[in-house]
């Protein structure tokens, strides 16, 4: 039996109030709150889906709330709806699936909502001592034309602790430190050398994108999605687009669907890099550091050659591509792609039998694989702790249903363990490139995409993993309700329980072999 035939018959007997539809690939149900939990666990723990994200908008009633899980075998969303009307609570779910922790906590923060049984409420997006209280930013009563009075700097927050021992310190990494171009806070606790616990604070920058869309046109939504997390830009971009296409009922030519593909690829490639220098940076390999700068420099480069900017702003549009790269263009990204490829690998083989580099980075920030799968990461740091989920694979899209990429994966989970997919997804991209390059159909690389009013939830394999974007456009043909799940913010939930165990000295190595972003997350 399918795991989609499974969920109907588990939602039909096992569950018998509950109505069901099946809606093209998805199964929605609508729940009462008081079942949702156990819902969720039973997704989770007996039919192996995976959590994907949490949806709340405001309606005439009050809030709807919807859970999406997705089947990994058989290409099944799952949208499980219930309301909750003003003033009261909802279940907390995230005691069961703990992969919904933050997205709770953040819906309590955004929209004023509380979950029941949750134990940290609070002080989250919108910190104590900056934001007034009462504020709830993506309601539909506040104006987010109004300058919001500040009460403070924040220069009166304490930390919550979490260590009891005596003589045990709390050591505090940023907002803003050396050599980091972004805002976060990471409190380290220890009664001595060894970090014993930590928590990680983000949100300095927090800057609205869902609620500056709200009324805007899907056009004007697009550049957004492009420039909240210039490193992925092309993923936020493609998920967005995918978003109204599926709306619109819009299909894309095959040779749109191909060069799509490309074009994340590469960017998955040059990415990777990013990450690969950073690591060597941390760990004080300078020459290191400069070989994989020289070839993420060259990646931008060609990218910026072949589609006409570095990081692939304009080039995905509703209904397809911006415009068509000429034939001549499309063989020097073939050529670039070729040449990059061989240099990966000369510095592959010199950061392997570097014994100073290993000894830093091996068993260093392990994330076991039961860690990994409790909070739901994503992403090569999922993949290097034994979790081999891909959206690429689970809920095929563009080229990848007829070209399924391979997935690399391995157990360690530590920081080499994460270096040697990050290398194994290079080679991957760039075997995938050239064969989608090798058979690319003739054609348009745009179809007709005319806004229309509906909802749809589409996704993406970013670079860093899995990324969600659920749409309403309302009868206006404007943006009525966008929610983003990037995969940085799940990723950096469970980034503390890398961390323990690790000396001080280690913490910028861990946090360097993650390659996350936190204005992905600060969205």
């Amino acid at each position: 039996m399918s795991t989609r035939a499974a969920l109907r018959t588990f939602f039909g007997t096992g569950h018998p109030g509950l109505a069901v539809r099946d809606v093209g690939m998805r199964l929605s149900v609508d729940s009462a709150p008081a079942a949702l939990p156990d819902i969720a666990a039973a997704l989770m723990h007996e039919h192996g889906c995976g959590f994907a994200t949490l949806v709340v908008e405001e309606d005439a009633t009050g809030f709807v709330a919807r859970y999406f899980f997705y089947a990994r075998d058989d290409a099944t969303l799952i949208e499980m709806v219930t309301h909750a009307p003003p003033g009261t609570e909802l279940p907390a779910i995230s005691d069961r699936v703990h992969a919904a922790d933050w997205h709770e906590r953040e819906v309590e923060d955004l929209f004023g909502i509380r979950f029941s049984g949750h134990p940290f409420l609070g002080d989250f997006v919108l910190h104590d001592q900056v934001w007034p209280e009462g504020i709830t930013p993506m309601r539909r009563e506040f104006d987010a034309s109004v300058r919001v009075a500040q009460p403070g700097l924040g220069e009166d927050w304490r930390p919550r602790r979490l260590l009891e021992e005596e003589g045990s310190i709390a050591f505090p990494v940023g907002p803003i430190w050396a050599d980091y171009n972004e805002a976060g806070l990471w409190l380290l606790e220890t009664p001595g050398e060894q970090i014993y616990a930590s928590q990680t604070r983000l949100f300095y920058k927090y800057r609205g994108v869902e609620k500056i869309a709200e009324g805007r046109s899907p056009a004007g939504g697009l550049l957004l999605a492009e420039r909240f997390s210039g490193c992925a830009a092309f993923a936020h971009a493609w998920a967005y687009c995918e978003a109204l296409e599926r709306i619109a009922g819009c299909k894309l030519p095959p040779r749109a669907r191909a060069l799509r593909t490309v074009f994340a690829e590469l960017e998955r490639i040059r990415y990777h890099a990013a990450t690969i220098a950073e690591l060597a940076g941390a760990t004080s390999l300078a020459v290191g550091k400069s070989m994989s700068q020289e070839i993420e420099e060259r990646m931008l480069c060609l990218s910026a050659q072949v589609c006409g900017h570095r990081f692939l702003f304009g080039l995905c549009v509703p209904g397809g591509l911006a415009w068509d790269p000429a034939t001549a263009t499309l063989a020097t990204l073939r050529a670039g792609v070729t040449d990059a490829a061989k240099e990966f690998a000369k510095l592959e083989r010199l950061f392997v039998h570097t014994s100073s580099y290993l000894d830093r980075i091996e068993e260093m920030g392990t994330l076991k694989p039961d860690v990994a799968t409790l909070y739901g990461v994503v992403g090569p740091v999922a993949r290097a702790s034994g979790r081999s989920v891909d959206l690429r694979r689970s809920l095929p899209y563009g080229a990848y249903a007829d070209h399924p990429p391979e997935v690399p994966c391995e157990i360690e989970g530590d920081a080499y363990a994460r270096l040697r997919v990050y290398f194994a997804e290079i080679r991957a991209s760039t075997s995938l490139i050239q064969a989608l390059l090798g058979e690319l159909p003739d054609g348009p690389v745009a179809a007709e995409c005319a806004a229309a009013p509906g909802t749809a939830l589409a996704w993406v394999e970013a670079p860093a993993g899995g990324t969600f974007h659920w749409l309403r456009i309302d009868d206006d043909g404007l943006i009525r309700r966008w929610r983003i799940a990037p995969p940085g913010f799940r990723n950096w939930h469970a980034f503390h329980r890398a961390l323990e165990g690790a000396a001080f000295q280690d913490f910028h190595i861990i946090m360097a072999s993650f390659g996350l972003s936190v204005a992905e997350s600060d969205r």
